[in-house]
């Protein structure tokens, strides 16, 4: 068995792009040896990353694929032979087979006798199949953004390819990407290796050569190392700590091949700023840690980490640079936020009017007043069993929102939009119900994000969202495909985050209409929503996609409920009655669905005297749908469905024993009648016949 090495040398990549790219690659190249027979079963493929290259280690290649033996059947034997001789229809086929015609065989089947033959293909070389497949998939390679840079060339990619290395142990794959010819060097560290090539004498040493000019390729390591440097720097400061910011690290690991830590101070006085100022200066601006104390409070230090290594003359350099670039940020924010407060939220509200939403919607102001026009309906609709809420809080919340767009500190750190606001409603004492509300407003960003906490930041929430949707898909900007430019999928998927982890009892045909959809577009905001919870259901929560189709198609609006009715379903699905009594509802609609393709009719159960089967199925039925019914009503799921359970033994008796689409019309009309009364009875918490069985 060989090792086979593809690595793409490339000017620095953004970061965020880098582990989708890596990922990708792996599974292309994985993909294009398994579909060329060429990798063994027990083979291992690892892949490596930095902002200058994408690689793939394959262990467990071969050097070629095996041979192949291949049955052909041709023409019948009686046109292709005529007393013996081979006609041309014979010879047309053993040339294409690439036989002589003496090797052509009877092959007999059930449809009678043929011509056939037996050829055998040499397999092709690795090398051979890697230099002609593997450049398409390279150059295949989604990026968000691509660039050309050789003039009247077609490829495109996210930066210039500068280099290629390709092996097979210590043998160079002939291919070619975008130019430039594979080879076996690499390249190292721009500083603390310089230009000169990397040689890699075999592809399983890549990463132990690469860690000789100072180039960590693997990205666990890098990750382990940077969490190991910001623990060391951070013991330095008594009862510090450095606060986990996954995204952060995830940004800087990208951003580095050979990664060090420095720790840098700031002036005690700047912590008199809201902490989400200065943690969003360190963190998006300047990519540094932030260090807290114990308690969770920052403390005036930070940690950088840097793509070199330094002696300790150039770390004191380092150091009185960043502390320099990161004092002159904390000054214009310190600036920005005491000329904010000249101009309180509630004088920014005209303001609005110059700030355009939309071109073909209108400003910021039209959206505030739409957006109270949406909240003072969910409101409305929230009181009468939320007594915790505010409205006058809300609908204040909901006219400031939008305010801090007009403030110097949200031009210049655009990411706190909201934040700000809350903040400087707080600063003017404008209530904490209204303060929490507007700087909880785009939360949650993301299905790992947390929810609002306070009610009226969940309506404000809803509103705000809601409101958008419906208005752009009014104007025909609806999501299609993968694209979404207004962000319209992230929104839905907030509404429906914060019904399921809320208390709010809204639902979503109540969402919608308070939105104001009206016809057509209110049915495709309502469908969108719906799709949205589907996807809730199946990508967040994890719930079989059975399970998904079986609850929703039972009442897809009570988002929360249908959450409940799917645990349950989860749980009652470990019961073979209940596994029985799906596949038996599976059965009765399928039947009806036949019966109705047949035209036949629906009859009553009572029309004639039923098989003692069927009136088993008709009573017990009747017996346990009124409890299944109550149980139902007071969302006690699991228990409705041990009732519905308990059906197995009569629907089993009835379909052993009755023919339900008996001869007889008035017959088969009573039974078709029955297992539709039977299916309409027990479907209100799931349609079972979309439960996958056996």
């Amino acid at each position: 068995m060989a090792d086979f090495l593809l690595e793409i040398g490339l000017e620095e990549v953004p970061a965020r792009m880098i582990a989708g790219a890596e990922a990708e690659l792996g599974r292309r190249v994985k993909d294009l040896l398994t579909r060329e027979r060429l990798l063994v079963p027990e083979a291992k493929l690892t892949t490596y990353s930095t902002p200058r290259r994408l690689a793939v280690l394959a262990e467990g290649v071969q050097p070629s694929q095996a041979d192949t033996e291949e049955q052909l059947t041709g023409p019948s034997w009686k046109v292709a032979f005529n007393d013996g001789a081979p006609t041309a229809a014979a010879e047309a086929f053993a040339k294409k087979a690439g036989v002589p015609v003496s090797a052509l065989q009877k092959v007999a089947n059930a449809k009678g006798e043929y011509v056939g033959a037996t050829v055998r293909r040499a397999g092709r070389a690795a090398t051979e199949l890697l230099a002609a497949e593997l450049p398409k998939e390279v150059l295949g390679l989604y990026w968000p953004k691509n660039m050309y840079w050789r003039a009247g060339k077609p490829e495109r990619f996210v930066r210039p390819v500068r280099w290629v290395v390709a092996m097979l142990d210590a043998a160079v794959v002939p291919l070619e990407i975008a130019g430039i010819v594979a080879g076996n060097a690499s390249r190292g560290h721009r500083v603390l290796h310089g230009p000169a090539p990397v040689t890699l004498d075999r592809a399983k040493s890549y990463a132990e050569t690469m860690l000789t000019a100072r180039v960590v390729v693997d990205a666990a390591e890098r990750r382990h190392r940077i969490r190991k440097a910001l623990d060391a720097a951070t013991r330095t400061v008594p009862g510090a700590r450095w606060r986990e910011d996954a995204l952060l690290m995830e940004t800087v690991v990208h951003l580095t091949e050979w990664p060090t830590v420095i720790l840098g101070s700031f002036e005690r006085e700047y912590l008199a700023l809201p902490e989400e100022v200065l943690v969003t200066v360190m963190r998006d601006h300047q990519k540094y840690f932030a260090v807290e104390d114990t308690e969770g409070k920052l403390v005036p230090h930070f940690l950088a980490v840097l793509n070199t290594e330094v002696d300790e003359e150039g770390c004191g350099i380092v150091r009185h640079g960043n502390e320099r670039v990161l004092r002159a940020r904390f000054k214009d924010a310190q600036f920005f936020w005491d000329f904010d407060q000249k101009t309180p939220l509630t004088e920014r509200v005209e303001s609005l009017k110059q700030v355009t939403f939309q071109k073909d919607l209108g400003s910021y102001h039209w959206k505030t007043q739409e957006n109270l026009r949406v909240a003072r309906e969910l409101a409305a609709a929230t009181k009468p069993a939320c007594t915790t809420l505010d409205e006058s809080a809300l609908l204040k919340a909901v006219e400031l929102a939008k305010t801090d767009l007009t403030t110097e500190l949200v031009k210049e750190f655009t990411e706190l939009q909201g934040v700000i606001g809350g903040l400087y409603a707080r600063a003017q004492g404008l209530g904490e119900r209204v303060a929490v509300a507007i700087y909880d407003q785009y939360t949650p960003a993301s299905m790992e994000d947390n929810s609002p906490v306070s009610v009226e930041g969940q309506l404000l929430g809803i509103a705000d969202r809601i409101q958008t949707i419906a208005a752009m898909f009014a104007i025909g900007n609806a999501p299609t495909g993968s694209k979404d430019p207004f962000a319209l999928r992230r929104a839905a998927n907030g509404i429906v985050k914060i019904l399921a982890e809320s208390e709010l009892p809204l639902t979503l045909v109540e969402v919608v209409e308070a939105s104001g959809a009206e016809g057509a577009n209110r049915e495709q905001v309502l469908a969108f929503l719906r799709e949205r919870l589907h996807f809730y259901l199946k990508e967040v929560r994890c719930f079989g996609y059975d399970v998904v189709n079986a609850v929703l198609a039972a009442g897809a609006d009570d988002v929360r409920d249908v959450i409940a009715r799917a645990e349950a379903l989860c749980k009652a699905r470990e019961s073979a009655d209940f596994e029985a009594i799906s596949a038996a509802f599976k059965r009765m609609k399928n039947i009806l669905r036949q019966a109705e393709e047949k035209g036949f009719a629906l009859g009553s159960p009572k029309s004639v005297k039923l098989a003692a089967e069927a009136q088993q199925l008709a009573d017990a039925a009747g017996l346990l749908a009124e409890e299944v019914t109550l149980l139902r009503q007071a969302r006690a799921y699991p228990r409705a469905l041990e009732v519905i359970a308990t059906l197995r033994p009569a629907v089993d008796a009835f379909f052993d024993k009755v023919m339900v689409l008996d001869p007889d019309e008035t017959v088969r009309g009573a039974h078709l009648g029955l297992i539709d009364e039977v299916l309409r009875g027990f479907s209100g918490i799931a349609d079972f016949s979309e439960i996958v069985t056996g």
